[in-house]
């Protein structure tokens, strides 16, 4: 599950609400050990997700760096390579 979760941070365009809600839903249910919670469970496993996401937000809003933004072409063709290596047989 947790190699759904992607470096957010310091990208152009900048992360959207929808991936940082991915994110966060990806860490709750690594966390949790559920892929979908039961009707029991809904509601806290939803204001976990909604936390999370929160955090995540406010922490990259107020990360700094002088490195230029990446670009996420880019990074995912390298991400493609580097699979692509990993996995040849």
């Amino acid at each position: 599950m947790c190699r759904n979760i992607r470096t957010l941070y310091n990208f152009a365009p900048p992360a959207s609400e929808d991936e940082v809600h991915a994110a966060a839903l990806q860490y709750v249910r690594k966390i949790s050990g559920f892929a979908k919670p039961s009707k029991a469970n809904e509601a806290a496993f939803e204001h976990a997700v909604a936390a999370v996401a929160a955090a995540s937000s406010e922490l990259l809003a107020e990360l700094v760096t002088n490195a230029p933004p990446k670009d996420r072409e880019v990074e995912a063709a390298k991400a493609r390579a580097r699979s692509a290596a990993r996995y040849a047989a």
